[in-house]
């Protein structure tokens, strides 16, 4: 056997054996590396139900919104949602100034509306000595219109935030990340311990002082007395200033690229500037070195690292001992923080499944039926060249459904019409093979110079016809994204995957294993006719 259908045989074999692996039902979820799914098929609204969100960019009347910015839109909430890849969730856009938002298999409609309602506004707000931890709420300059509801916030529980927060601040850089912002990849970061002791020290060696200084009567212990409730009335009044607003120096629109690195091992986010906010980025960083700059999304702390030198140039790093995932997700939020549109949810409903799990069944058992007459087709007409058709097709299957799981794809009722006629697709490549070679053996070819050359014969009509499929899969999709046609998109995306499976299949699987099973069958005419019909 020749060395290139060796080698051809093994890859194929490769494969097939990843994807039963991928196809098998994991109890823990699908995990390779870092690359983890959940190892389940997403199913779509009309198959197991769902909500469905309708939002509206929230402006003024008359105000224009451009077909980009609802485009842009409806991307980042797509990223926000999807993470870092595509799943069942599907936001379309509707018309002009509406997107279309699906959540198969979700009915908390408290817990969707809160993801959507957000206007997504990431700002990068000057703290000073002050860390913030993760998930905690402040009030910057920007959100004027929020800043009455934070301040209805318990007096009591804000005035005993000072010794938490100034106790946290010594603690949580370590244990969330320790993070910090520098212009150069940086292993380490320093410790705020310092900080807090110079903050508490003066307090302590005051109390101290007034200790040492009240030896007299009691008089004089009561007029320590009196004085005692000035210092008290200040902390009671302490909250308004922790609760003050803080600047914000730039908000997410001056990003230009954000991105995951590896340093010494470590997973960093490295982020550019726009070239007009640099400026504003250098000065800033290079007056305030060893403070905090504090990353705000929809008024809530996602990150707090501290400026460890001057970032002149725009690009920094922010490192801290993130692991893969979580350095993804804030890449993720600080790309994908700010929307260019105000939106709003117009309305929204829970949708049953509209085939039902029967309506489903049936239409399983019409595609078993329709596939099993045209298996006994080829098995009857085409013999040998059948079989292998039938194990092409069987490979096909089984690296079509690991592909739905890898990206994944949701699998709505359009998405498994998509698959049963790339598998008809499939099948006609495997038929323009056969005809080509029954064709060389008619003509007086051997064997092994027909199976030689139905390939190479067959290639340019396989390679049109599925270049055709293609460019029409594509314009669907390109319409069902543009017009909110969810139903067309999921038919494009499995027609999509299903010809370029076939088209791989077609070539390394039926053209590899022609070569394997015709190597030992004599070249006469009694086997042409047992084994190629003719």
């Amino acid at each position: 056997m020749k060395k290139p259908i060796v080698i051809k045989l093994v890859v194929v074999i490769v494969i097939f054996l990843c994807a039963l692996y991928i196809d098998l039902p994991h109890q823990n979820g699908l995990r390779i590396g870092n690359f983890t799914r959940s190892g389940d098929l997403y199913l779509g609204l009309d198959l197991q139900g769902g909500m469905q969100v309708l939002l509206e960019a929230d402006v003024e009347p008359g105000t224009t919104v451009t077909a980009e910015q609802m485009s842009t839109a409806r991307k980042i909430l797509e990223n926000r949602s999807n993470g870092l890849g595509v799943s069942d969730i599907v936001f379309q856009t509707a018309g002009e100034n509406r997107i279309l938002a699906e959540f198969p298999g979700m009915t908390n409609a408290d817990e969707v509306l809160a993801t959507l309602k957000g206007t997504g506004l990431l700002e990068f707000v000057d703290t000073g000595d002050q860390y913030f931890p993760e998930g905690e709420a402040i009030k910057t300059d920007l959100q004027h219109s929020t800043s009455s509801e934070t301040n209805a916030v318990n007096p009591t529980s804000s005035a005993s935030s000072e010794t938490n927060v100034v106790n946290s601040s010594s603690s949580s850089p370590t244990e969330s990340g320790g993070t910090a912002v520098t212009a150069l990849q940086s292993s380490a970061t320093e410790s705020i311990t310092k900080s807090v002791e110079t903050t508490a020290q003066p307090s302590a060696e005051s109390s101290l002082g007034n200790a040492e200084g009240t030896t007299q009567p009691t008089a004089q212990t009561s007029e320590n007395v009196e004085a005692t409730p000035q210092p008290t009335a200040a902390t009671t009044e302490q909250p308004a200033e922790e609760e003050k607003i803080y600047h914000t120096v730039l908000t997410g629109s001056a990003l230009k690229n954000v991105t995951v690195q590896m340093y010494n091992n470590q997973p960093v986010i490295s982020f550019e500037l726009k070239s007009e906010d640099a400026k504003t980025f250098a000065d800033f960083t290079s007056q305030n070195v060893n403070k905090f700059l504090t990353i705000v999304l929809d008024g809530k702390v996602i990150s707090s690292p501290r400026i460890n030198e001057p970032i002149t140039d725009g690009k920094g790093v922010i490192s801290g001992n993130f692991t893969i995932d979580s350095a993804n997700a804030l890449a993720i939020q600080l790309k994908y923080g700010a929307l260019p549109v105000p939106l709003k949810v117009v309305e929204y409903k829970l949708i049953g499944a509209t085939l039902g799990e029967d309506s489903l069944q049936k239409s399983l058992v019409a595609g078993l039926i329709g596939l099993s007459i045209a298996v006994l087709f080829m098995l009857i007409y085409y013999r040998l060249p059948g079989l292998i058709a039938v194990l092409e097709i069987i490979f096909y299957g089984a690296v079509t459904l690991a592909i739905y799981k890898l990206i994944p794809v949701s699998l709505s009722l359009s998405g498994i019409a998509g698959f049963l006629l790339t598998t008809g697709g499939a099948f006609d490549a495997n038929i323009l093979m056969f005809e080509r070679l029954k064709e060389e053996l008619r003509n007086g070819k051997t064997i092994s110079q027909a199976v030689g050359l139905s390939w190479p014969r067959a290639w340019s009509s396989i390679r049109d016809s599925n270049i055709a499929t293609l460019i029409t899969a594509i314009i669907l999709f390109y319409f069902g994204s543009s017009f909110g046609a969810s139903v067309v998109k999921g038919f494009a995306v499995s027609l999509i995957i299903g010809v370029l499976i076939s088209m791989f299949s077609a070539n390394f699987v039926t053209d590899t294993l022609l070569h394997v099973f015709t190597k030992s069958i004599a070249d006469v005419p009694e086997n042409k006719s047992k084994w190629f019909g003719i």
